[in-house]
């Protein structure tokens, strides 16, 4: 199986969604919900998670999270270990619970924030074991429009806060958010998604790929990296050099000139973005040699580490790229 494609970074926002093995239920009875929350509990005070949602349903559950510490895979990990765990021994079952690796959408909190959370806390009505939210005990929602005191694990302030800044309006807002939209034609958020990975808008979305897949070089473990990886041709890249330099195209693409900066950088922007091989480069950088590409673009790889001057100049050129 593919190693599915993760990003993490300090303070990102995912929805994180683990199903049972084959579909098999993961809750027996509400004392194994019971059991799941109190190790959330743990896994938050152990990861420093802050968990925004959550909606536990018979063979699978929802968390909206954020990440302080850049420690998604972790904190997941030992989460669904520690309930398999507990549920293997309490019931006499032995290998996995969970169906393969958990799923992980990162977001874009500022623009799907609000609505990934109604509509994890619309699955229950969705699958039609409670015709309103506010029926159901094993979400967040009771507790974030002020139903219940909140569990220690659960952040409310952030989301609230984006309907009010009021908390008592903001509960209010949220309620009747979630309630006066129609179940059936609600669309669900994650067909915005790029990539079956990132939800999030334009800037966003390319941001992640600029900042995080562009210089990954694991497309053969994780297939999924071949599609979100941007792809840039080198004459952008080329045109954007020139205009951060002060240079002409010429300068850029001719060989020969020793101490060419524009050129070095061209060569590493566009070995890093363009998808094409360095032999491919060559014959469009003069008709030089792969082998002269791969120097020259590592060259400029080490410097980058030291000159701030250099680094600063590179991040304006691939800004511009992406349009960040």
């Amino acid at each position: 199986m593919a190693r599915p494609l993760r990003v993490e970074y300090p303070n990102a926002f995912y929805h994180a969604i683990s199903r049972g093995n084959g579909g098999q239920s993961i809750f027996q009875t509400d004392k194994d919900k019971e059991k799941f929350l109190a190790i959330l509990q743990k896994a938050v005070d152990r990861y420093s998670l802050r968990v925004h949602t959550y909606c536990l349903m018979a063979n699978h559950y929802h968390l909206l999270l954020e990440t302080p510490e850049a420690n998604l895979s972790s904190a997941m990990q030992w989460l669904n270990v520690s309930y398999t765990c507990y549920f293997n021994k309490k019931y006499g079952h032995s290998g996995h619970l969970f169906q393969g690796r958990f799923k992980a959408i990162l977001v874009d909190a500022d623009t799907y924030l609000q609505q990934l959370s109604r509509y994890i806390h619309l699955n229950p009505v969705r699958a039609e074991l409670f015709p309103n939210p506010l029926d159901y005990r094993w979400s967040s929602y009771r507790a974030l429009i002020g139903k219940i005191s909140p569990p220690s694990f659960l952040t409310t302030d952030w989301l609230l806060s984006s309907f009010g800044s009021q908390k008592k309006r903001g509960m209010k807002r949220y309620k009747e958010f979630v309630e006066s939209g129609n179940i059936k034609p609600l669309i669900d958020p994650h067909k915005d998604m790029e990539g079956g990975f990132i939800l999030g808008g334009k800037a966003f979305v390319n941001w992640v790929k600029q900042t995080f897949l562009a210089n990954r070089e694991d497309e053969k473990e994780i297939p999924q990296l071949r599609i979100l990886k941007p792809r840039v041709s080198p004459e952008k890249v080329v045109h954007e050099v020139c205009k951060e330099l002060g240079c002409s195209e010429q300068q850029v693409r001719a060989k020969g000139r020793k101490k060419n900066r524009a050129r070095e950088m061209a060569i590493y922007i566009a070995r890093g973005l363009s998808g094409k091989g360095c032999s491919e480069l060559g014959v469009y950088f003069g008709g030089v040699s792969g082998a002269l590409i791969t120097m020259m673009a590592n060259r400029v790889a080490k410097q980058e580490i030291t000159d701030k001057a250099l680094a600063s100049s590179i991040q304006r050129v691939q800004n511009r790229i992406f349009n960040i």
